[in-house]
């Protein structure tokens, strides 16, 4: 049976070599580099103790030192499973899920035809570097001298020209025997649908061959000299031989750079894959002419584990990493991702490696962000997220591209980063310290920033208080531990209050931390939670917050099989620390400003302040020991009274001794 033409190139492509073999050997972990594709192990074919069997999985050829047995993926199945050749295809084909195609007496026909396609490219391509020495040439000669590009590079990537004649490539062929049909069918030339004679393709062009992973040319691209062209770059069309979605440029060197250690570049055309290689950036490649396809990103990861897709800093560049990210977010598989390094605007790989040298591409390279980084920001960039409704639309978008992922792993891996984005977005770290900010002029409207007194702006026994100093908030804290206990002992309630806790500014370290776990790690099991909480914040974390007097006597900790009394513990306690926080920022600012609006309107302020302080205290029977009453009757905490009265008498004594309200 015959194989139709590409049909073992393609099983080839999705085959790993090292799978098949793995299912026969135990590798030897201290040889093996797994992420370069370089594994050891004792060889199947023969006895022996030491690993000697060496499998490359990027070139897809196995060797044995001690007994030389060589060969491909094929080969291996057909050796250890003792098949034919055919079988051995059918196995491998079975387990890369492609269909054995049926028995075709023509595919012998057709694979002689792809070689004759191939060698009348090859013959085009020797045409074309003849024709970059000519006179017609000089323009070509030039316009390369400039990029950089002398005569022993253009040797190396067979860089020719096409003069601007419509029969110039077809001529020559037929000079040497070729078939008017194989020139057509080859891409090199047009036959006009209205009949007429076929004419060149490429004319007044820079000719780059696009080859094979074997070398093979399949194609051309060519660049056109002309600033008034139609099309800047033209690739050739899909042929028998050449299929731009399942195809790189400069895939087979760029594979051999790889598989000695070079980090796999994706850049944007032809230009910059020569710019970058001929600067030590062997492992380059580039799509041609079409956005990256599901099938050259396998390619791509054949080469290596995590390419580097570098794209200009403009608005085009990051669109096109966008459409990346959307076709690679279902085919995500541990150890298979992208990383992108966004070129500096303006410049493209090429320009800046001609403007800065290679050490500052290494450098963009060396800064590339993982796919998880630019999904966040095509989320979130340029949009304003200031209201409920636009955070659930967020929350929305970001859960759709999620669940493209396929691998349940890195799913689960991708939504807590994203978690832990989204928390850092809308609880940016603040100082812990006092609040001493003002509003200061010097920009429309003033902005808020440091304030310095022009004199001592508290008394001592204000400096003191749980007003004045954060590690003072004695109140804050013990709310803030009852409600972390809470949802620890009832982890379901995190469903419902998500983003009330999630909006608390801890006033410790430790809650913090305590916070951050909980808002990364949903589950409803509570022994479940209790040991992430010990894997990532200590046993100490766990035991002192449980400790707590005010913890234990609280009605979820007490009852912890009473989830709907736990509900409505843990909202009243949420509302009371919005309440009294609240209240104290108040506070805070009028005793950073009292030497500024020592008037009746701080005053009322400070009044207003305690009275929304009683309004969240009224009926709390277990912290009742923790307040007294002011002399205007209201309930306040015995320090911040000491702390209020502070405040006020400043006011007297700087409004000439007026009554306070």
């Amino acid at each position: 049976m015959s194989l139709p033409p590409g049909f073992l190139d393609e099983l080839r492509t999705r085959t790993s070599l090292a799978q098949v073999v793995g299912r026969k050997v135990m590798w030897d972990q201290r040889k093996s580099n797994q992420a370069k594709g370089d594994l050891w192990a004792p060889c199947p074919f023969h006895q022996e103790k030491t690993a000697s069997f060496h499998v490359d999985d990027r070139k897809g050829f196995y060797y044995c030192f001690g007994c030389h047995a060589k060969g491909d993926a094929i080969g291996f199945v057909k050796e250890t499973e003792n098949v034919g050749f055919m079988e051995a295809i059918e196995i491998l084909a079975r387990e890369a899920g492609m269909q054995m195609p049926a028995r075709d007496p023509k595919a012998q026909e057709k694979a002689d035809r792809r070689t004759q396609l191939a060698e009348v490219m090859e013959q085009a391509v020797q045409y074309y570097r003849l024709q970059l020495k000519t006179n017609q040439g000089t323009g070509a000669r030039e316009y390369l001298d400039r990029r950089g590009l002398k005569e022993d590079a253009q040797a190396r990537w067979d860089i020719g020209f096409a003069p601007d004649n419509r029969q110039g490539v077809i001529r020559h062929l037929k000079e040497k025997g070729v078939a008017e049909d194989l020139i057509v069918d080859s891409g090199l030339a047009i036959k006009p649908d209205e009949g007429g004679n076929p004419y060149d393709r490429f004319r007044g062009r820079i000719i780059f061959p696009i080859r094979d992973p074997r070398g093979r040319a399949i194609s051309l691209g060519g660049r056109a000299l002309d600033p008034n062209a139609r099309a800047k770059y033209l690739n050739g069309p899909e042929t028998e031989l050449f299929d731009k979605g399942r195809s790189l440029f400069n895939h087979g060197p760029a594979r051999e750079a790889a598989g000695k250690g070079a980090p796999l570049v994706v850049a944007e055309g032809y230009m910059d894959v020569i710019a970058l290689s001929e600067a030590g950036f062997g492992a380059t490649v580039a799509p041609l002419g079409t956005a990256i396809t599901e099938d050259q990103l396998r390619l791509l990861w054949r080469i290596g584990p995590e390419p580097i897709i570098a794209l200009d800093g403009d608005t085009a560049g990051l669109r096109a990493a966008m459409r990346v990210i959307d076709t690679a977010l279902p085919l995500l598989e541990a150890g298979q991702s992208l990383r992108f390094a966004i070129m500096p605007e303006g410049l493209d790989p090429d320009d800046l490696i001609k403007a800065q040298g290679a050490g500052a591409m290494q450098k963009v390279l060396d800064a590339a962000r993982p796919m998880v980084s630019l999904l966040w920001q095509r989320e979130t960039e340029g949009k304003s997220i200031d209201s409920p409704e636009r955070r659930a639309a967020l929350d929305r978008d970001l859960r759709t591209a999620i669940a493209r992922i396929q691998d349940p792993s890195i799913r689960q891996h991708y939504g807590e980063e994203i978690k832990r984005l989204r928390y850092e977005l809308f609880n940016p770290r603040r100082d812990s310290g006092p609040r001493q900010g003002g509003w200061q002029g010097g920009g429309k409207g003033g902005r808020r920033g440091p304030w310095k007194p022009a004199g001592p702006a508290f008394q001592p026994a204000t400096k003191g208080s749980l007003l004045a100093a954060a590690s003072g908030q004695v109140e804050e804290v013990l709310r803030e531990a009852v409600i972390l206990a809470t949802i620890i002992t009832h982890p379901r309630l995190m469903q419902s209050f998500e983003s009330a806790v999630e909006r608390i500014d801890m006033a410790t370290e430790e809650h913090a931390a305590l916070q951050r776990v909980l808002l990364s790690h949903h589950t409803d099991d509570s022994d479940a939670l209790r040991e992430k909480i010990q894997a990532e914040v200590g046993l100490r974390a766990l035991e002192k917050l449980f400790a707590l007097n005010h913890v234990q006597i609280a009605p979820p900790i007490r009852r912890p099989d009473d989830s709907e009394l736990a509900a409505l513990c843990l909202a009243e306690e949420l509302a009371k620390l919005e309440a009294s926080r609240g209240a104290r920022r108040e506070v805070d600012d009028a005793a950073v400003e009292i030497d500024a609006l020592a008037d009746e309107g701080l005053t009322w302020r400070l009044s207003e302040a305690v009275r929304v302080l009683d309004e969240a205290r009224r009926g709390q029977g277990e912290d009742k020991g923790l307040f007294e009453r002011a002399d205007n009757g209201v309930l306040v905490a015995r320090e911040e009274k000491d702390a209020l009265d502070a405040l006020l008498k400043q006011i007297e004594d700087q409004q000439g001794g007026r009554k306070r309200p």
